[in-house]
């Protein structure tokens, strides 16, 4: 399994980044926690995972271990796939899961596109006891904030994410008529709440 990648940063997307390693560059999809801790630097180091499946090979990656070994514990939940796994560390910080899983918090997990009541239930049966091995995240960590972009980015963002374009654009629209300067992260991060 690719542990991880360290090489030049080729591009950089709210859902994806391209890393080029002795000439051959890697697709890794990323959740917009990940994008909002990368750092806009030409070498970057980023952790981690490849997915074998029948029909394809996607390699995931993450800022820190802790996303990763939270998104491990997220895909191993009977309904839960990948996309849902990355579409929730995109909806909530790594803290904010951790937090509602300890706190038995259903509504929260619930507020994830894709997850309904029983599998958020599922989420926090299955992971209470495992959660407490991945140990508390710094979370006086102090975000980059990033740099403000158009709408363009994070409707294509929202759109690789599952949601048409034509939902996301009357939710983008009102997020930015209440937020002019928001960046593409937030747009995204509120945007996911509404949709």
């Amino acid at each position: 399994m690719i542990a991880h990648l360290s090489g030049k940063l080729v591009e950089k997307n709210p859902t994806d980044l391209v890393v080029e390693c002795n000439g051959v560059g890697y697709f890794l999809n990323i959740s917009l926690h990940t994008f909002s801790q990368i750092p806009d630097q030409e070498n970057i180091f980023i952790y981690t995972y490849l997915q074998v499946r029948e029909d394809a090979q996607t390699l995931f990656g993450f800022a820190d271990k802790l996303e990763r070994s939270l998104f491990k514990k997220l895909i191993s939940v009977s309904g839960i796939g990948a996309s849902t796994a990355r579409t929730m560390l995109s909806s909530l910080s790594p803290d904010q899961v951790m937090s509602a899983i300890h706190s038995e918090n259903v509504e929260e997990i619930k507020s994830v596109k894709g997850i309904g009541a029983k599998t958020a239930q599922r989420v926090i049966i299955d992971l209470k006891d495992k959660i407490s091995d991945l140990g508390e995240a710094d979370v006086n960590k102090i975000l980059t904030p990033q740099r403000n972009t158009h709408k363009e980015e994070a409707l294509s963002a929202l759109e690789t994410l599952g949601y048409t374009r034509k939902q996301s654009e009357k939710v983008v629209k009102k997020i930015l008529s209440n937020n002019p300067e928001a960046t593409v992260e937030a747009i995204i991060k509120l945007s996911l709440k509404n949709l």
